[in-house]
């Protein structure tokens, strides 16, 4: 048995040695589960019950972890010791979605997790940043007509639409342009397809199997739609690489890279498995960053002096400038610690399901093969005993000295740690400061809101996302 953390004391704890919230029946805790909110259920469990508890949904027992190291060593122990769990694979095969890297799990996650890193290399992902700019000034352009007609921007929608152009555009090529149309047809397919694969994921029964809802079948068209979409992001890159074999040395988007790689001898990667990993980039890359950017502007209108450094920063840096180039993004070093500030409070994975692929443990409870593990990804990160101040928005915490910010960096792991570890973190960076520095240097936020003024209700499906918040813009100077 591979072993976890420091050898235990005394014998090793048993899954019904555990405590846990008590069940029912043949469901367990399965009733009691809101999916919706279920990293704030767990959040509140570990409180009661200590940072290691049992929970049955059905006939799966899960140990649930709220310990940083624990969850650490358990993420560094993929893939061989740990993957995706068999039901994301199942129900998102059943949905009819290619499983790209993210579902993807032994020597296929090895093989495409090549693929995609040759993809997001940092020297291709530069090589794109024009087109991201062109896409940010759509932003401004969309968010000026809001400005000045007194428009509410709903956050999270606009932000959505800027996360889908950027993810199209640099990893297929394609101008999809939702920002200057409301013709949005593949982003409401793919805000369809998130939610209703989390929902299966914690389902009693599968309902849609024998009585599906108009949900259901508003799900299966929209997945057919996005994969006949998807098949035709890889025909028209095949075709250009065709005309022009010198994209096969400098690719021109991650698409055309994946292809490279994908076509070297022996590397085992056929177009399914690039079709499911351009599904994964277009889901991945909408939802994650624009909740990040949707929290992020929310936490800094909240906090005015740190709302007014950034602005100053972005000036400062910027210039006469009206958006970044590269080395200027680079030097927002103030906004890039807002970001990670916002993803340690608030992050898109506040909870990172796994399962054992061998007879393991986890601390000093035994965990068998195919056993379900639970990380709750921010009790630590958000807890005083960690980290000082650990509720309050402080951005300056990633700026301090080095053993300060990396206790803050060692407790929060919004991209996950190990060899799983996110491979377009850097990309998702670069689009988080882009958009901020795009909306600090062109507007003043007149106000970030929800309709009833409280703080947005944390609303999980797949990823964690605000709901309700809107925005109301003021221009700052028409010279910009």
């Amino acid at each position: 048995m591979d072993t976890l953390a420091a050898p235990p004391v005394g014998a090793l704890r048993q899954f019904d040695d555990l405590p846990g919230p008590r069940g029912v029946p043949v469901f367990g805790n399965l009733l009691q589960i809101d999916s919706t909110r279920v990293h704030q259920q767990v959040e509140a469990w570990c409180e009661e019950f200590g940072p290691v508890f049992k929970l049955r949904l059905g006939k799966r027992r899960i140990v649930v972890v709220g310990d940083h190291e624990l969850i650490s060593t358990a993420l560094r122990d993929r893939p061989d010791g740990f993957r995706r769990t068999q039901r994301l694979e199942d129900v998102g095969r059943e949905m009819g979605l290619n499983a790209g890297l993210f579902g993807a799990n032994g020597e296929v996650w090895k093989r495409q997790r090549r693929m995609v890193m040759a993809g997001f290399d940092p020297v291709h992902v530069k090589r794109y940043y024009p087109f991201l700019l062109r896409v940010a000034e759509r932003l401004v352009g969309r968010w000026q007509a809001a400005a000045r007609e007194g428009k509410t921007i709903v956050l999270q929608a606009d932000l959505m639409r800027f996360t889908v152009d950027a993810v199209a555009g640099l990893a297929f090529g394609e101008d999809v342009n939702t920002l200057q149309s409301d013709e949005d047809v593949i982003q409401q397919h793919l805000n369809r397809i998130f939610p209703m694969l989390f929902k299966r994921i914690f389902a009693p029964l599968p309902l849609w199997r024998w009585w599906p809802s108009a949900a259901d079948k508003a799900l299966t068209h929209s997945v057919a739609e996005v994969n006949v979409a998807v098949q035709g992001f890889i025909a028209k890159a095949r075709a250009r690489m065709a005309a022009n074999p010198a994209l096969r040395e400098e690719p021109g988007n991650l698409l055309e890279a994946m292809l490279v790689a994908a076509d070297e001898p022996g590397s085992g990667i056929d177009d399914e498995q690039v079709a499911g990993n351009v599904l994964t980039l277009l889901l991945a890359g909408e939802d994650t960053t624009a909740n990040t950017l949707a929290w992020m502007i929310w936490l800094l209108f909240q906090h005015p002096e740190a709302l007014a450094r950034a602005r100053a920063e972005v000036d400062r840096v910027l210039g006469d400038a009206t958006l970044p180039d590269l080395e200027q993004l680079g030097a927002l070093d103030f906004i890039e610690a807002c970001a990670h500030e916002t993803m340690r409070l608030r992050p898109v994975a506040p909870i990172n399901t796994m399962q054992a692929m061998r007879d393991t443990r986890v601390g000093d409870v035994q965990v068998p093969a195919g056993m379900i593990v639970m990380a709750v990804m921010r009790r630590d990160a958000t807890s005083e005993s960690h980290l000082p101040q650990a509720a309050a928005f402080d951005p300056e915490r990633w700026l301090q000295d080095a053993r300060q910010a990396g206790a803050a960096k060692r407790l929060s792991m919004p991209f996950g740690a190990g060899p799983r570890i996110c491979p377009g973190r850097y990309l998702a960076l670069m689009e988080i400061k882009l958009a901020m520095a795009t909306l600090l240097r062109h507007f003043d936020l007149a106000a970030v809101d929800t309709p009833d003024g409280q703080a947005p209700r944390e609303h999980l499906q797949l990823a964690m996302g605000p709901v309700g918040l809107t925005m109301r813009l003021a221009p700052r100077d028409q010279n910009l």
